[in-house]
């Protein structure tokens, strides 16, 4: 994205994710890491990470990934702490269907719906269950099974999903789940992002051109069918 950023003369990148999740001492250009910030300085393009901020926000990560199922949220799946007086700010979304529908219909909804990647998407649950409630959380999302049980969904969309905690959710009586790669889970944000940007920018009479990142930068390059066996 560094790359693509300095071949269009961009002046800033605002990502999710952080380049950097955990402190440093110091960011040698040896490192690959480093050598991008070393990149970035050098060709005058700032960074701007938003991660737990968008995550909380509203509109943010969940509001997105959503509005690309074609869902209206309803309420935070896990209220913010501190919400400063806007009861729509927290992690996840709570929203619901007009119409039930089954949940392989619903998984359709979810493959057409986000950026295609390798590994694809995974489905727990009888695909003739009828889904109406919906949970849905950007990013890994395993924390808040319980969160999505109280709230009454039929199927919880999230990604980075464990076998342990998956499994043992099942066995409570959880929503049906569905596990989405964790890139495609969050690069819906980045359209609401430039939306807000562009729009409260201009009020403030500031014009900025914005260019959604297509790079998909999941890292898993191939899923292998059960059925097929990997040759040397």
């Amino acid at each position: 994205m560094a790359a693509e950023a300095i071949e269009r003369g961009a002046g800033l990148i605002v990502t999710h994710h952080p380049l950097f999740l955990r402190g440093v001492h110091g960011v040698a250009a040896t490192t690959p890491k480093g050598s991008l910030v070393h990149r970035l300085l050098i060709n005058g393009v700032a960074l701007h990470v938003a991660h737990t901020n968008a995550d909380v926000a509203w509109p943010g990560v969940s509001d997105e990934l959503a509005a690309a199922l074609g869902l209206e949220p309803l309420a935070p799946l896990v209220p913010a702490a501190s919400a400063d007086g806007d009861s729509r700010r927290g992690l996840g979304r709570i929203c619901a269907l007009a119409e039930p529908e089954p949940l392989a219909r619903f998984v359709d909804r979810v493959r057409t719906g986000l950026p295609a990647t390798a590994a694809g998407i995974r489905m727990a649950g009888q695909a003739d269950r009828p889904i109406r409630r919906v949970a849905v959380s950007g990013g890994a999302g395993d924390g808040y099974f319980d969160a999505a049980r109280a709230a009454g969904a039929d199927v919880y969309v999230t990604a980075d999903l464990r076998h342990h905690p998956a499994s043992e959710s099942l066995e409570l009586g959880s929503p049906a789940l569905v596990d989405v790669a964790h890139w495609a889970s969050e690069w819906p944000w980045l359209a609401g992002a430039a939306r807000l940007l562009e729009t409260r920018l201009a009020a403030r009479g500031t014009t900025v051109k914005t260019h959604i990142s297509t790079i998909v930068t999941d890292p898993w390059t191939a899923h292998v069918p059960p059925e097929k066996r990997i040759r040397p």
